[in-house]
């Protein structure tokens, strides 16, 4: 078993190997003509600028959070918080470099047909999967080997955990700067352009439609792939951190025989030989995505698919060999482990089902939503508002009946042992959920490049054919994007509540207690602190997306009144797409900083204050947070397919399409900046409480 993080990173390393394989074959597909390589490079030019002043930005914050974790909690705590947030920040500027390549050749692609156009999207997409997997698994198997394995350091399990606090603080500014950006473009092109104006979505009039399509890389890839690097690091640290904590496995030289593991060293490892197993069904599902001829959604959807579903067969496969191979004690039932991976891996599809059901236009709520919207903007909205509502439901029956599967697994493969084995079981289910990340990241990332390849299609004057192909492919995209969103939403509940049961743990090591009498005022408060904490962030996300769209509303108004012949389309006459651009970047760098340091300082600040009032906290934000995140993705991609079905069956243009587009338009920064940043705040805080638990006491 002691081979098993060896394996791991033997098996990110391939991911990494696959991700330079699919990014040679993006590079070797043909770019198009001399205007689709032009608006390819302005659109990567944006993006790079972008990235480079963000992470500017962000180093100075990671800097001086490493220093406060080295002198408080321990001086290499501060260097793996450091590697976490590099490598998370590289996975995002590796995704969106070639996401910003791929953008063109699927265009160029389109020109052939979907199932062409398919291929290279899921590629570039892929690169993004399987360096986002890739990275991560070794980052935290390297960091696991080097301060657990080989020095055997005090402290080491806190040093691996700030790895994860690293990653996800690098995590909620891209989700939340990029979020900004590229909804404050996408709202001031959709307004301006199609509902004033009246002319196409990403027509190459519209000063903002470069910036919207910068916009779809930096916050829909690179910040996306952030998120989802967060979330696999951070399922893959909560069932070490709880099984270190709980066995005394702080402050106390830290071998697993030190630690009280010695006979139990496959606790340790089993989470890192389900992230082997799913990274190598991963690899090998990505071969199986295969698109046809068919522009249908259903036809696409079972093509991009098969990859995902070839992968969790797969993974299911190794789960139970892998569960009879470590855990092969007289007293262990190994069939109830693997009970609660598998379990996390179906409830984790089935809110991806969850999601496709009220997101897609081949379902009733979508084509609800539409028809709602002849009656006006306001009936689109509240019918929208409906329909995440009903998906919280939903979802909240998925998860609490996956959160009932994995204790039970959990508790029945290990009984009356030191081992929480219930909680363990549902900081496995995480991992069951997230196990598949390489191929879930790579359809997600999919959808992105196809939103650009539309809009260069449109600005490039193609053929219309070409864009009816990448409609089709942007339309999945949606659906795939809130599948993805799913996952890693219901990843977040599962991981926060093992790193809150880490932090009981460790809380009680540093000689104190944790309660959680909500009749006890300090936990009272906590809990309603906690409780309305996510509607704050969201609050602030939504009114800095609207404040930015704001300025983006009158520099494109500006433009059509004071250039002459450009609203007209007059030969030669171009739109200033720079300024768009600077406007979006100057606002979502402002505005990211003070949603992004409440989910660091209230708990920071709480938990010195009081550790019982921070327990209520975490628990207040841990489930106002889940249902809003589902809220949110499914209302915004729900209003975005609604508007796609009624341009589909010819609507393009009519009051009910000009209904939606209002619809699509609130559900912007709903779908793709407040919701995906929740997730990562509940993690945020959680991690955050457990790396500084002792200095609270």
């Amino acid at each position: 078993m002691s081979s098993i993080p060896y394996l791991a990173a033997l098996s990110a390393i391939a991911a990494l190997a696959l991700a330079a394989f699919y990014f040679k074959l993006v590079g070797a597909a043909p770019p198009g003509d001399e205007r689709m390589v032009f608006l390819m490079t302005e659109i990567q030019k944006g993006a790079k600028a972008f990235l480079k002043r963000e992470y500017s930005w962000l180093s100075v914050f990671v800097a001086i959070l490493a220093i406060v974790l080295a002198i408080v909690v321990a001086p290499l705590a501060g260097l793996t918080y450091v590697f976490g947030a590099l490598l998370s920040g590289l996975a995002g500027y590796i995704g969106m470099t070639v996401a910003t390549m791929a953008n063109a050749r699927t265009t160029q692609a389109a020109k052939s047909g979907p199932a062409k156009a398919l291929g290279v999207a899921f590629r570039g997409g892929a690169v993004m999967g399987f360096t986002v997997a890739g990275l991560a698994l070794l980052g935290l198997t390297v960091t696991y080997i080097v301060f657990v394995t080989w020095l055997e350091v005090d402290d080491a399990f806190e040093i691996v955990t700030a790895f994860g606090l690293g990653a996800s603080s690098i995590a909620l500014f891209s989700r939340v700067g990029g979020g900004i950006y590229t909804k404050a473009a996408d709202v001031g092109a959709d307004l301006v352009g199609k509902v004033e104006a009246g002319i196409p979505e990403d027509d190459p009039r519209n000063p903002a439609t470069i910036a919207d399509n910068v916009g779809d890389n930096v916050g829909d890839v690179a910040g996306m792939g952030a998120d989802l690097f967060e979330s696999y690091a951070g399922a893959i640290i909560a069932p070490i951190s709880l099984i270190a904590f709980a066995a005394g496995g702080v402050g106390t030289g830290l071998t697993a025989a030190e630690a009280g593991l010695a006979a139990n060293i496959g606790f340790l490892v089993y989470p890192m030989a389900i992230a082997f197993i799913g990274m190598v069904a991963s690899i090998l599902g990505s071969f199986f995505v295969r698109g046809g001829e068919s522009t249908e959604a259903h036809s696409l959807s079972t093509a991009l698919h098969r990859g995902t579903n070839v992968a969790m067969g797969l993974t299911v496969i190794g789960t139970i060999a892998t569960s009879y191979w470590v855990f092969d004690g007289p007293n262990q039932k190994p069939w109830g482990i693997s009970v609660a991976v598998i379990g996390g891996l179906v409830v984790g599809w089935a809110l991806g089902k969850a999601a496709e059901f009220y997101t897609s236009e081949q379902f009733n709520s979508v084509k609800r939503i539409a028809k709602q919207s002849e009656t006006g903007p306001a009936t689109t909205v509240l019918s929208g508002i409906s329909v995440g509502m009903l998906s919280v439901a939903t979802s909240v029956i998925l998860i609490l009946i996956g959160v009932g599967l994995a204790y039970w697994g959990g508790d029945q493969a290990f009984g009356e042992t030191s081992v929480p084995g219930g909680i363990y079981g549902i900081a496995l289910a995480a991992i069951g959920m997230l196990a598949t990340t390489g191929v879930v990241v790579s359809v997600d990332a999919y959808g992105p490049i196809s939103d650009n390849a539309g809009g260069i299609a449109e600005m490039a004057h193609l053929d219309p054919e070409v864009r009816r192909v990448t409609d089709a492919l942007d339309s999945l995209g949606n659906t795939t994007a809130a599948i993805a969103k799913g996952f890693a939403v219901g990843s977040a509940a599962l991981t926060a509540l093992a790193l809150f049961k880490s932090f009981q743990y460790a809380i009680e090591k540093a000689g104190s207690t944790l309660s959680l009498d909500v009749g006890e005022v300090e936990v009272f408060i906590g809990l309603f602190v906690g409780a309305g904490l996510p509607f704050l962030f969201a609050a602030l996300t939504i009114d800095a997306v609207g404040r930015a769209a704001s300025k983006m509303i009158e520099e494109v108004r500006r433009q059509f009144r004071e250039i002459p012949g450009l609203r007209e389309g007059r030969e030669g006459v171009i739109p200033d797409s720079a300024r768009c651009v600077a406007i979006s970047a100057e606002a979502s760098l402002r505005e990211m900083i003070l949603p992004g340091a409440l989910a660091v300082l209230v708990p920071l600040v709480t938990g010195f204050v009081s550790v019982d009032a921070l327990g209520g906290l975490l628990a207040g934000a841990l489930v106002t947070g889940f249902a809003l995140a589902i809220f949110m993705a499914n209302s915004g991609g729900a209003w975005d397919n609604a508007k796609k079905y009624i341009e589909a069956t010819g609507g393009k243009g009519s009051d009910q399409h000009k209904a939606a587009v209002v619809g699509d338009t609130v559900g912007d920064p709903f779908k793709d900046t407040s919701g995906p940043a929740m997730n990562i705040l509940i993690k945020v805080m959680t991690i955050v409480a457990l790396v500084f638990a002792s200095a609270f006491v």
